[in-house]
């Protein structure tokens, strides 16, 4: 079995984006999104005109909140061989209804790739007063070039 992290959200958190569970190298270091192949750092350093990449986390979360952005996972645990999303199974969700209870502001979720929208959306479904996008995933496993994700993630940013 392995665990999600806590969520990075504050009480000026208006955006949150939501990955399904982290991977391997993430687990390792105990760090989001840490697979130096995935794009999430540098798209989001890039849309936020904050280059180069802080290799500090704590910068890294901190640069999201100081632009009211949290980040989490949807699930808290689950099985998985790999990193792959597709190969989760007995998943159990995190705790969204005390998450949004406590954080009203939230009113935007940007998920990180289809799994962790389909898997949100079937437990939750549609949350009155949020607004639902969907990107491409930032991870390796997603072939797209960087400059295509960056693209289709700035359509959130506008």
């Amino acid at each position: 079995m392995i665990n999600s992290f806590p969520p990075f959200v504050n009480s000026q958190t208006e955006i949150l984006i939501l990955g399904t569970m982290p991977g391997i190298a993430s687990l390792k270091k105990q760090e989001y999104y840490a697979h130096q192949r995935n794009h999430f750092w540098k798209i989001m350093y890039t849309l936020l005109h904050n280059l180069p990449i802080s290799e500090k986390f704590e910068e890294k979360i901190q640069l999201l909140q100081a632009n009211k952005i949290g980040l989490w996972d949807v699930l808290e645990n689950c099985e998985r061989k790999g990193s792959l999303d597709i190969h989760i199974k007995n998943q159990k969700e995190n705790d969204f209804e005390t998450l949004f209870r406590e954080f009203p502001g939230i009113t935007k979720i940007i998920f990180n790739g289809k799994e962790s929208h389909k898997y949100f959306l079937k437990k939750f479904g549609q949350i009155e007063g949020i607004t639902y996008y969907v990107m491409p995933s930032t991870s390796p496993a997603n072939t797209m070039s960087f400059e295509n994700k960056l693209k289709i993630w700035s359509t959130c940013f506008e």
